[in-house]
């Protein structure tokens, strides 16, 4: 059987061209914590989380210093066992945060090493629930310089003419009736049949607040509010969901089924946006999707298409892939040489084994960071 021979991790620094502001922080460039583990017989997997603006180097040791050493001679298929290990060695350093992001691109490493190995698409060696696509909502709506509120509306409503049947503004910034200006016109731009989605981005501190954003919004009748608050929150996030019709939907940045399962619970939420890449890897993502189809509660989960589209292929309870239309934003598509297609509201799902795309070459000369003190753009455990 073969063993693993060695797990490289190179953190990618990508700038964006003009800075995006969200209702709390602003985004100037995004850093990218890649993972490659390779087998002795020559198979390699990859995996990737976040590191947001400037957390990469801590996630590169947290592989290199205290998850990969684990892994050297282990077999990738024996992923339960792996995981349950590197989780408790991480126990006292991160069971969330950049340590359970770095287990999380680590495990997905793992799961996508073993579908190469199969010649499988990860979504098919998972078990297939889609057949060949599946649905998507076009994500967007970003507070730019000089973006007016029709530039906005003219934003949603050419996904919509793309044959997207449900799209995602950002909200939260300006004035409760700056907000409802902005909501209004993508409403009457989109049409009554298209799913409004609104993400908040934890704007707000208190329950008045957001009531009184809410009973603005309410009318346009959004499919959902995103992160209304604090992730840690919660009592509030349960205390609106009470008090809207607008499903409250949170989740994405949360780590391990305990703190899925007090979400749930609570009744902080009824629609969870588990992210792979943070939760703590395709491993625990599945057993929170499960452990929600059980609640009756579905799963959307955050961003990162290029790894979500193969999860919510495989899962019953899965309603939609967050779709980033373009790198303007979110920027992740420059690092990896194959790119999803999207077709009438849909991503066509990938053929090729794993996850369908390796991590181009010419990319991570351009944006691999080397560090000081080192020597290459990866690092490598052997």
């Amino acid at each position: 059987m073969p063993t693993i021979e060695s797990v490289s991790v190179c953190i990618a620094r990508v700038p964006l061209a003009s800075p995006v502001t969200f209702a709390t922080r602003q985004v100037t460039a995004r850093e990218y914590c890649l993972i490659r583990i390779r087998s002795t017989d020559g198979q390699e997997g990859l995996g990737y989380c976040y590191a947001v603006n400037s957390g990469g180097r801590l996630l590169a040791v947290a592989v290199t210093d205290i998850l990969a050493p684990r892994l050297i001679g282990q077999e990738s298929l024996r992923v339960e066992g792996l995981w349950t290990e590197l989780y408790q060695e991480a126990l006292l350093l991160g069971r969330a945060g950049g340590v359970m992001r770095a287990l999380s691109a680590i495990d997905t490493a793992l799961w996508d090493l073993n579908a190469r190995r199969a010649a499988l698409p990860l979504y098919q060696y998972l078990g297939a629930v889609a057949r060949d696509r599946v649905p998507a909502y076009a994500s967007g709506g970003y507070y730019l310089p000089g973006k007016t509120t029709d530039k906005l509306a003219a934003e949603m409503a050419q996904h919509v003419s793309e044959g997207f049947r449900a799209v995602k503004m950002k909200v939260g910034l300006e004035s409760v009736s700056g907000e409802r200006k902005r909501i209004a016109a993508v409403r009457e731009a989109i049409g009554d049949d298209v799913r409004l989605m609104l993400d908040a981005n934890n704007a707000w501190r208190d329950l008045p607040t957001a009531l009184e954003y809410m009973r603005a919004f309410e009318p346009y009748r959004p499919f959902w509010i995103e992160e209304p608050f604090s992730p840690d929150d919660i009592d509030n996030h349960a205390r609106l969901a009470r008090a809207t019709p607008v499903t409250v939907a949170t989740g994405e940045v949360e780590a391990g089924r305990w703190r899925f399962k007090e979400l749930m619970q609570s009744g902080a939420t009824t629609l969870l946006q588990t992210d792979a890449t943070v939760c703590g890897g395709i491993t625990e993502w599945r057993r929170i999707a499960a452990t929600a189809d059980s609640h009756g509660i579905t799963v959307a989960p955050h961003a990162w298409h290029d790894v979500h589209v193969h999860l919510v292929a495989c899962t019953p309870n899965a309603t939609y892939v967050e779709w980033m239309p373009d790198d303007s934003i979110v920027n992740f598509r420059r690092l990896i040489d194959r790119q999803l297609t999207a077709a009438d509201g849909d991503l066509l799902l990938p053929r090729e084994p794993g996850l369908g795309f390796t991590f181009d070459a010419a990319a991570i000369e351009q944006y691999g960071v080397i560090y000081p003190g080192e020597t290459e753009r990866w690092q490598v455990v052997r």
